[in-house]
């Protein structure tokens, strides 16, 4: 008998997928098909998609029905999101999507193992689950969300374990963007390594 209702990637947690806008970080304006996961086990208080959390709420889909739809799309990048998307086996999925020709970009806490192969990891921790030591290793950007001033020092810990190429961005948590926005552009010209994340999708009116 097969305990494994995701049979190794073969079937995932699907939430939603959709063709939009790259909202924030280092590709922010690029057209993308987002494949949002369901299932999430660290928890912030401000996450903007707490929908997602519970995966008994996404009873698992067949991988290919997923890819399928995204090859039918033309976006040439795939943003894989969650919730959580590494509590799943990734390879199928990405493995499939990437012999097409296309970019696969993750979006992850990363607090699990790491399965899949990705152009881009968009990194970004949180401090009740910190990522694991494999996550920071694999980050092409840190995001770290801003919500009050300590955060800045949680974003200097975390800029002390990636690698030398990783870039750094920080972004104001939406529901003190006009407070903290001030501070944060202080803090970048005074500490150029850092760059400015914002949710541009939420001034377009996009998901």
């Amino acid at each position: 008998m097969n305990n494994d209702p995701f049979c190794g990637g073969r079937k995932l947690p699907l939430v939603e997928d959709f063709y939009t806008i790259q909202g924030e970080g280092f590709h922010a304006g690029k057209p993308a098909y987002f494949i949002r996961l369901g299932g999430c086990d660290v928890g912030c208080r401000w996450c903007d998609a707490k929908y997602t959390w519970n995966p008994r709420r996404y009873p698992p889909v067949d991988v290919q029905v997923v890819i399928d739809r995204a090859l039918a799309c033309p976006a040439r990048a795939i943003v894989i999101t969650g919730g959580e998307p590494l509590l799943y086996p990734l390879d199928i999925l990405t493995r499939t999507l990437h012999d097409r020709g296309l970019q696969i970009f993750l979006e992850t806490s990363g607090t699990h193992p790491f399965s899949g192969r990705f152009d881009w990891v968009c990194l970004s921790p949180k401090r009740q689950q910190p990522p694991l030591d494999e996550a920071f290793r694999r980050a092409h950007e840190l995001k770290v969300i801003v919500e009050r001033e300590d955060d800045l020092q949680w974003a200097e810990q975390n800029a002390a374990r990636v690698g030398d190429d990783c870039l750094l961005y920080l972004q104001p948590e939406w529901s003190v963007y006009e407070r903290m926005m001030p501070l944060l552009v202080e803090y970048a010209k005074a500490h150029p390594q850092w760059n400015i994340s914002i949710q541009t999708h939420k001034f377009m009116h996009i998901p």
